[in-house]
């Protein structure tokens, strides 16, 4: 900083602390200053006001810390991207917003019609499971179906045998 006593808080460096004391979220001077900065929109805050609707204040702003942790991996204008997508879903979770972020990603490298939607900032609000997104992207399974004739032959040798009689009775 220039100025001779000024101080800089950058949000990232307290998002561990906050997820375990939320209440400390909101007045935080390094929300502040981020919100100042641009780096938290209007955006996040449309988000984290149906996230605490939904979930509670402390649990909703929870969801947003996570939401926030997922800039450690991300750009920011795909968590902005996938925040507003899930909003418009209705998906008020972080996961739902990890899962747009990756889209937004992703249509930004593929050619089509959501890289266009992607540019006017208008994404689709189509927000699907993680487990789908995953089972999705699988490489298709190429294994043969199990067979049970093997399971069939040791119930017919435990048949004739004669054991297929209760524990417990006199034989």
């Amino acid at each position: 900083m220039i100025a001779k006593g000024a101080v800089r808080l950058d949000l990232d460096h307290y998002l561990e602390a906050l997820v375990r004391k939320p209440g400390a979220f909101p007045g935080s001077t390094a929300l502040e200053q981020a919100r100042s900065a641009g780096k938290f929109t209007p955006v996040h805050d449309a988000w984290w006001d149906q996230a605490k609707k939904i979930h509670g204040e402390r649990d909703g702003t929870r969801a947003l810390i996570e939401v926030l942790l997922l800039g450690r991996h991300l750009p920011h204008e795909h968590v902005v991207a996938g925040l507003a997508a899930a909003l418009r879903a209705g998906a008020l979770t972080a996961d739902a917003v990890a899962l747009e972020a990756r889209k937004a990603a992703q249509a930004e490298t593929e050619p089509g019609p959501r890289a266009d939607h992607l540019a006017s900032g208008k994404l689709p609000a189509t927000v699907t499971s993680l487990n789908e997104w995953r089972l999705a992207h699988l490489p298709p399974d190429t294994r043969p179906l199990p067979s049970v004739p093997p399971y069939d032959q040791l119930l017919r040798r435990r048949r004739d045998s004669g054991g297929d009689h209760r524990e417990g009775e006199a034989q």
